[in-house]
């Protein structure tokens, strides 16, 4: 099967970026080494391509009861130019996705998807239709760049008119004018655990902004870097520490789970269950202790040798310096400082179970 191409293959091949097949997507895992682009986030600021999520437009009177059906936070609460970090469950509280809903106007709300999910979200949200609602894919016609890093705004300042310190976390300005390039929504959110913009824009705009974009002092990255960012700083990854067996609650986002608002959601029975039972299981930060890498699927033994969990996502943090991951395991063994094996090539390394994030950036403002 021919994979998936972004607006923006044409300047990965122009680059010589490195391209990987991401969840049948054509995308650059680097265009110079993960190290470098890391540490340039870290730093200055990097310039990722995220054309590849799903984009879902949801109007009409009954919008905002409809998606606070869907979504196990409350989206009641949010005002126009907000955007809100939630899930979607099925009834037994397993995760169908994480996502961000942006608050356009009361009738108008956008949904902001993970690219491997695009085909079944948009069944769930087209199957759960409830009131005065249309369900709109727009993810073909729209196409996302992320600028991010501590200097992210000072760079992108330059670029247009609009006071991007007046747009704080988790909200966001629509028809803005970008590097020449108009009607672009500029959201202060990302996914690396340092400050930044995520631009929304029409996908025939994407070249032309990417390379306006490009001639500033920032670095190009891949997929690479965007896993090492989003794990030293604790954010989960659709498909390894949320899925439909993990529910939002096992994977720590419990932030985001609202079981005592207003409107009942799917998966809200089977979500209170568990905050009134207590969890089974729960994911943790893990360092190593021994060498080795912990990779996503690595058994977890106790130290009686029994299986206890396994890692969802695991690297060699190049902040830190050291392997780190994450894990879900069963409660009795998630507390910080609880010592296990992780099965790493038939072999035993040991590990720890640590505070997480692993990395948080200082806030300046």
């Amino acid at each position: 099967m021919e994979l998936k191409k972004t607006p923006l293959f044409n300047e990965y091949e122009k680059l010589g970026a490195k391209v990987i097949d991401f969840g049948g997507w054509a995308l650059p895992v680097q265009f110079t080494s993960i190290m470098g682009e890391h540490e340039a986030v870290r730093t200055n600021a990097g310039l990722f391509d995220v054309s590849h999520m799903g984009e879902v437009l949801v109007n009409g009177d009954g919008a905002e009861a409809y998606i606070n059906h869907l979504v196990t936070n409350d989206v009641s609460v949010l005002e126009e130019g907000q955007a809100q970090y939630t899930a979607m469950c099925y009834e037994d509280g397993g995760t169908v996705d994480d996502l961000l809903v942006y608050k356009k106007a009361d009738d108008e709300w956008m949904l902001v998807i993970n690219a491997a999910n695009i085909a079944k979200d948009v069944a769930w949200l087209k199957q759960h239709i409830l009131g005065d609602v249309t369900v709109t894919n727009v993810s073909d016609e729209t196409a996302l760049l992320a600028v991010q890093g501590p200097k992210a705004e000072r760079i992108l300042q330059k670029l247009t008119d609009t006071d991007l310190s007046a747009i704080g976390p988790f909200r966001f300005a629509e028809n803005v004018t970008v590097g020449g390039v108009d009607d672009v929504l500029v959201s202060r959110t990302g996914y690396t655990g340092e400050d930044g913009f995520e631009l929304y824009m029409p996908a025939k705009s994407a070249a032309a902004l990417w390379q306006r974009l490009a001639e500033e002092d920032i670095t190009l990255c891949g997929l690479g870097a965007r896993d090492t960012l989003r794990l030293e700083a604790r954010l989960p990854l659709y498909g390894q520490e949320l899925s439909a067996k993990i529910s939002p609650l096992e994977a720590g986002i419990g932030f985001a789970v609202k079981t005592a608002k207003q409107t009942p959601f799917l998966g809200q029975d089977a979500l209170q269950q568990q905050k009134e039972t207590g969890l089974e299981r729960k994911t943790v930060g893990i360092e190593m202790i021994d060498r080795g890498i912990p990779r996503t699927g690595y058994q977890i033994l106790s130290e009686l040798g029994e299986p206890i969990g396994f890692v969802t996502s695991g690297t060699h943090s190049p902040t830190l310096k050291k392997p780190i991951g994450l894990a879900i395991v069963n409660a009795d063994f998630a507390g910080v400082g609880t010592k296990f094996f992780v099965e790493i090539r038939q072999k035993q390394a040991e590990a720890v179970v640590v505070s997480a994030p692993f990395y948080k950036r200082e806030r300046t403002k």
